[in-house]
């Protein structure tokens, strides 16, 4: 027993090599991605990298700095944490605040300096609910007593989906689902709160035309194959000509400025094309570890505020492998949604890793 207990406050170390390890794979994979395309449009083949980089570098200290705060003291912060997380998803409606790309205004700028709100808000998400559930699990049975987290949860769904965003939308709205059916609340209470929820998702596509015309594009790519089913085609190309071994790393053809954001969204097709099914496979072996161990975490912990909170860390992290994996192999339609720890992008890569801290923490706990 007194093994055991020295074992636990010793902390999951094999966590935080994986995501470590998965982080820098990510920047090398950035470079493969990218090269090409930050040399035509930045004159720097480096350019994303470099980016990519800074973020590991901060994503670290963050990372580490969570392995030595206290995860309890994240209770009192639940109610600052998704105030703010509301305020910086108000500010990308704010002229010259907010940032717009592709027809979407997702971002936040400062200066040089660009900052994805949804992000964030889903960690705030996790924290809020957390604490939440652990103050109020008296009242958990009923759906008057889920009904705050509800509120919480739809308000930040409908200021994201106005961006618009659907793929971070439904991230959200899956992650208060997982988080709800976890909190131990009655199968009525949560078929209540999961029969609207499914019927939401076709209104939202009907809403508007352009999901339409994706989730056409998703039945069949090749109606309309220089338009909405271009980037799938693409990505099905890339995944197809990678075969079982992969044509090497640095050697993909789709980088070449055929298929759309290689570096991001579909950087897991430029690893497929490059290291084939076998390095796939591998790659989801360390992304199942990393929710394995997150799972384990939150297994072992002793308090109701710590479960919920690795919980929920770790559901983020593995509802978005899954919805991009989904995505990038025409499983269902396509949707903007980075792939954590590899995709570009220092917003997700510094809080997702921060994240993992605090799941060492917990680990720590007796």
């Amino acid at each position: 027993m007194k093994r055991l207990n020295a074992n636990k406050k010793a902390g999951d170390i094999p966590l935080l090599i994986c995501v470590f390890l998965t982080a820098c794979f990510g920047c090398l994979m950035i470079y493969s991605a990218s090269s090409y395309t930050a040399q035509v449009e930045y004159g720097d083949s480096l350019y994303f990298v470099k980016k990519q980089i800074i973020g590991l570098v901060l994503g670290t200290a963050a990372m580490i700095g969570a392995c030595f705060l206290p995860y309890k003291k994240l209770f009192a912060l639940r109610y600052p944490a998704i105030i703010v997380a509301v305020i910086l998803l108000v500010l990308v409606f704010v002229p010259g605040v907010g940032v717009t790309n592709y027809g979407a205004t997702r971002w936040i700028g400062f200066g040089g300096i660009t900052v994805q709100p949804s992000e964030i808000a889903k960690y705030a998400f996790v924290i809020f609910t957390a604490a939440f559930f652990c103050k109020n699990y008296r009242n958990l049975k009923t759906f008057r007593g889920i009904l705050p987290v509800l509120c919480v949860g739809l308000t930040l769904c409908a200021l994201i989906i106005a961006e618009p965003n659907m793929s971070i939308t439904m991230c959200v709205g899956l992650l208060m689902l997982g988080m709800i059916f976890l909190s131990g609340t009655s199968v009525k209470t949560f078929i209540l709160i999961l029969i609207p929820f499914a019927l939401a998702v076709p209104v939202l596509i009907i809403l508007e035309p352009y999901r339409l015309q994706r989730l056409s594009a998703f039945i069949d790519p090749w109606a309309s194959p220089k338009d909405e089913g271009y980037q799938l085609i693409q990505s099905l190309y890339a995944l197809g000509n990678g075969g079982f071994f992969g044509t090497g790393l640095f050697n993909s053809v789709q980088k070449y400025r055929f298929l759309p954001f290689a570096e991001s969204d579909f950087i897991l097709a430029i690893m497929g094309e490059e290291l084939g099914f076998l390095g796939l496979t591998l790659f989801f072996g360390m992304c199942g570890f990393i929710i394995w161990r997150g799972i384990r975490v939150a297994k072992n912990c002793n308090d109701r505020f710590g479960f919920m909170l690795a919980a929920g860390f770790t559901l983020v992290y593995g509802i978005q492998v899954i919805i991009n994996a989904l995505v990038v192999s025409g499983a269902i339609p396509p949707t903007g949604l980075p792939l954590p720890l590899v995709s570009s992008g220092n917003t997700s890569l510094i809080i997702t890793m921060a994240s993992m801290g605090v799941l060492f923490n917990i680990s720590r706990s007796d």
